[in-house]
């Protein structure tokens, strides 16, 4: 039997709206590059990437869906094996913010009820054209008790904390920490106390 080459498996969701920036924000975090023409995403896409928290080794399966309404069936199926989901919004774009109280509902309505949940505000280098403030994206987070954390993916801001952060938290409720086999997510094929972390 052929030896696994990581302690944990966390399986980590990414949603929002088109265009916020998921698929950057992912890239940016496994494979340390940007690309601002990236097309939007059809249907749901993954990375993997394997750190090293408190002494173990931890593979990440990090799913990136699309935000378009079309594909809400599609990503809604991916929600219940996930162990931590980010929900990112767009600084420079309103709609995106006002719209994740909708993201957040469908957590609720298909998530498991465990599932670690983090407030990405994306962008935050394009203060020129900013329309939601730090502090609004602090509030909302505090209000659903949420990490909150303000990134840029082509400035490499906090993007790295922004994994590892939700890394250690799905870690802290991990019974034992080791040999951990969570719920697979389907095949794509078949149909606490709030802590908000600051852009540096």
């Amino acid at each position: 039997m052929a030896k696994t080459t990581y302690d944990l498996l966390f399986k980590l969701l990414l949603i929002g709206d088109s265009g916020v920036g998921k698929t950057c924000v992912l890239f940016r975090f496994s494979d340390d590059s940007f690309n601002a023409s990236f097309i939007s995403t059809i249907g749901i896409d993954f990375k993997i990437k394997t750190i090293e928290l408190e002494g173990r080794k931890i593979k990440l399966q990090i799913w990136d869906t699309a935000g378009q309404e079309r594909f809400h069936t599609i990503t809604t199926s991916y929600y219940r094996g996930a162990m931590g989901i980010m929900l990112v919004y767009d600084v420079t774009q309103a709609r995106s913010f006002e719209n994740i109280n909708k993201w957040l509902r469908n957590i609720d309505d298909h998530a498991s009820d465990d599932v670690v949940k983090m407030l990405i505000g994306n962008k935050c280098d394009m203060e020129d054209k900013r329309c939601i403030t730090k502090q609004r994206g602090e509030l909302l987070a505090k209000e659903h008790s949420i990490l909150f954390l303000e990134t840029s993916a082509k400035n490499n801001v906090n993007i790295e904390k922004s994994f590892y952060e939700m890394a250690r938290l799905i870690l802290k409720k991990t019974p034992g920490n080791t040999n951990n086999q969570p719920q697979s997510l389907p095949d794509p094929n078949r149909s606490t106390p709030s802590n908000c972390l600051n852009c540096m």
